[in-house]
């Protein structure tokens, strides 16, 4: 890939990594909604219980100040420009004040269900909605923790995240013509500003966004995107990498927790789920887009993967 001549080193590997992150992104195609605007006065709580297969709720807290408490005993103080997303669905519990419950009274606003209370204490914003995940994302939603925290206060690099939450927020309150469209164009771009915020947050990433993450790795991981209906052999990627054979696999297997080889199955097989779901090739098709020759061979990896077939497979995206 070219480079700008004014782009120094740093800024380049920035555009490749995120260049890669939106090929993975795109693997993963999510619908939204933004649903609900809390008004609270402390004591307030919400307890939401383990979300369905697939779906992701978030809350993103626009002022105030409040706790986040998952059932294995794990708390972290939120702040104002905070967003919480919940990957896997896991039940988790908000709450500022003693969390005692307050009597919520929901009306319809524009275009959100608003809740208010009673309380008297510490006034918070919060907008609360999911992402739904078709189930070729269950792989990349399980390398994830149970609650992602993304922080914006004070942080420049998440300039453009805090300006889609005070979007979304003027948003949810206008009557102007458009606004549904707007708010749910606002809410599509989320999921990949809170990945991108987590992934330059985090200390320790896991799984395949180990690899993402990992400035040695991203050339392979861009490969793979990018061709994943060629032949890659360890000496390929090695080489893209610029290491020994015996190096590249020791520091990806290190990153990733698995070999080049899984990482790469994973990729295609997301790939021809994602395929299979939009119905305009045939399975043979499929799985030679995404390496295989055989018919036969890729209908067996696809099963091991996913657990049924791609005709199965296709035949429950249709439904759902």
């Amino acid at each position: 890939m070219g480079s700008h001549p004014d782009m120094d080193t740093s800024s380049a590997f920035h555009f490749f990594f995120m260049d890669t992150l939106s090929r993975l992104l795109a693997l993963h195609p999510l619908q939204t909604a933004l649903d609900v605007r809390c008004h609270f006065g402390a004591p307030w709580l919400l307890d939401k219980p383990d979300a369905p297969p697939g779906c992701a709720p978030y809350h993103l807290l626009v002022s105030g100040d409040a706790w986040l408490e998952l059932p294995d005993g794990t708390r972290a103080a939120l702040h104002a420009g905070d967003a919480v997303l919940f990957p896997q669905g896991a039940a988790h519990r908000i709450r500022a004040g003693d969390g005692t419950p307050v009597p919520v009274r929901k009306t319809p606003g524009p275009h959100l269900v608003i809740e208010t209370n009673e309380g008297t204490g510490p006034a918070s914003d919060v907008l609360c909605g999911e992402f739904h995940f078709g189930p070729e994302a269950a792989p990349l939603l399980r390398t994830l923790p149970a609650a992602l925290v993304v922080r914006t206060a004070e942080a420049p690099a998440l300039a453009t995240l805090r300006g889609v939450i005070g979007l979304l927020q003027a948003e949810a309150d206008s009557a102007r013509p458009g606004a549904a469209a707007i708010l749910a164009q606002l809410s599509s771009a989320l999921f990949a500003l809170l990945l991108r915020g987590w992934l330059e947050q985090s200390p320790q990433v896991p799984g395949l966004l180990a690899v993402l993450a990992e400035k040695r790795l991203q050339p392979a991981l861009h490969a793979m995107l990018a061709q994943p209906e060629r032949a890659w052999t360890l000496d390929d990627l090695a080489a893209l990498c610029h290491m020994a054979r015996a190096t590249f696999a020791r520091l990806f297997r290190a990153a990733a927790g698995t070999p080049p080889a899984q990482v790469l199955t994973q990729l295609r097989m997301t790939q021809a789920a994602r395929l299979l779901a939009q119905g305009r090739l045939g399975a043979a098709q499929i799985g030679e887009q995404v390496g295989y020759q055989s018919e036969a061979a890729f209908n067996r990896v696809f099963k091991r993967h996913h657990g049924v077939g791609p005709g199965a497979y296709r035949r429950n995206a249709r439904s759902g």
